[in-house]
C-alpha cells in the first residue's frame, strides 16, 4: 500500500471540488459582510459545487440564520458549511459489511457504462480474500469480452473463482449458474459483475429485472447488498441514474468512483439529501487500497478544504 495515507489521497482526490467550493466562498465574502445578497451569491457557488439546489438552498437558509459576526472569514464560514454537510452524510455513512449468514453472502454490482463497476468488483474481491475469504466473481456482462478479461485479470490476482460464458449468453442464467457452484463450493462472497446499462434504455434493464428475477429463484433474501456504483465525473447526472436504477432493481447501496478525477464531488451531498440510501465507498485512484469505507467527516471536511481537524 503507498505510504500516503488514504485521508491525504480523499483530500488530493477531491481537491478539484474543495477549490472550486472555496474560491467561491471566499469571493463572495471578501471584504463584505454575510448580508442577504451575500447568501443569495453562497447558495449559487454551492450549486455550482454540485451540492444542488435543494442541499445548497437549506444550506444557505441555515447559513443566513447563523449570527456570524459582520467581517466574517470565507474559513468560519466553511467550517460551519463542514459540519452542516457532515450532519447529512453521516447517516449515509454505512460500511459494506460481509454478512457471514448468508451462504453466499451475493452481491449484484449495477451502473451505467463507464462507472468503474467491474474495477470495483474487483477491488471488493481483493479486500475479502485479504481477509481470507473465499471469494467468487460471475461475468454475468455478456456482452463485452474485455469485462470478462477484466475480471478473469482480477480473478487471478486474487485467487478467485471466476465464472462466465460465450459473448452474447443469456446474463441471467450466468447468475444462476454462478450461485449453484458456489453454494456447493463453499464460497463466501459471490460478486456479479453486470453489464453496463443506459438509464434509458428499456430493453437492458428488462435484462437486469430477470437477472434479480432468477436470483431470487434460488434466494429469495438475495441479492443481499445490490450496490450501484456510480461516476463522480457525471455530477448532477447521477441523480438520474439513481432514479432510473431505483425502479429496476432493489439498490441497497451506493459506490462512489472517480472522486480524484472530478470537480463534482459535491454531489455526493446531493444524493445523501434527496435519496438517503447509504453510502458504502468512495473510490480515489486505480488500486484496490483506493476504494475505502466511506466517512462523512473526513468527506465533508475535504470537500470543503479544510485540514483535518482533531
Amino acid at each position: 500500500m503507498s505510504s500516503e495515507s488514504w485521508l491525504s489521497r480523499l483530500r488530493k482526490g477531491l481537491s478539484k471540488s474543495s477549490s472550486r467550493l472555496t474560491e467561491g466562498v471566499t469571493a463572495v465574502l471578501t471584504g463584505r459582510r454575510l448580508d442577504a445578497e451575500a447568501i443569495e451569491e453562497l447558495e449559487e457557488t454551492l450549486i455550482l459545487a454540485d451540492l444542488g439546489p435543494s442541499m445548497a438552498s437549506r444550506l444557505a437558509r441555515t447559513l443566513s440564520q447563523k449570527r456570524f459576526e459582520k467581517n466574517v472569514e470565507s474559513r468560519e464560514v466553511l467550517r460551519f458549511l463542514t459540519g452542516l454537510i457532515t450532519e447529512v452524510l453521516e447517516p449515509i455513512a454505512t460500511p459494506l459489511i460481509y454478512r457471514s449468514d448468508k451462504k453466499p453472502h451475493i452481491i449484484l454490482t449495477v451502473g451505467v457504462n463507464g462507472s468503474g463497476k467491474t474495477t470495483t468488483v474487483g477491488k471488493l474481491a481483493q479486500q475479502h480474500t485479504k481477509k481470507g475469504r473465499k471469494v467468487m466473481l460471475a461475468a454475468a456482462d455478456t456482452f463485452r469480452a474485455a469485462a470478462v478479461e477484466q475480471l478473469e485479470v482480477w480473478g487471478n490476482r486474487t485467487c478467485s473463482t471466476v465464472v462466465s460464458a460465450e459473448t452474447g449468453a443469456d446474463a441471467a442464467s450466468l447468475a444462476y449458474k454462478s450461485i449453484e457452484q458456489a453454494k456447493s463450493d463453499g464460497t463466501q462472497v459471490l460478486l456479479i459483475d453486470t453489464a453496463g446499462r443506459l438509464h434509458n434504455k428499456g430493453n437492458l434493464m428488462a435484462e437486469l429485472e430477470k437477472i434479480v428475477r432468477v436470483i431470487k429463484k434460488i434466494d429469495p433474501e438475495a441479492p443481499h447488498d445490490c450496490v450501484l456504483v456510480l461516476d463522480a465525473t457525471t455530477g448532477q447526472n447521477a441523480i438520474a441514474q439513481v432514479e432510473f436504477f431505483q425502479k429496476t432493481a432493489p439498490i441497497t447501496g451506493l459506490i462512489v468512483t472517480k472522486l480524484d478525477g472530478s470537480a463534482k464531488g459535491g454531489v455526493l451531498v446531493a444524493l445523501a439529501d434527496k435519496f438517503k440510501i447509504p453510502v458504502h465507498a468512495v473510490g480515489v485512484g486505480e488500486t484496490a487500497e483506493d476504494l475505502q469505507p466511506f466517512e462523512a467527516h473526513d468527506f465533508a471536511e475535504s470537500l470543503v478544504g479544510l485540514e483535518i481537524e482533531c
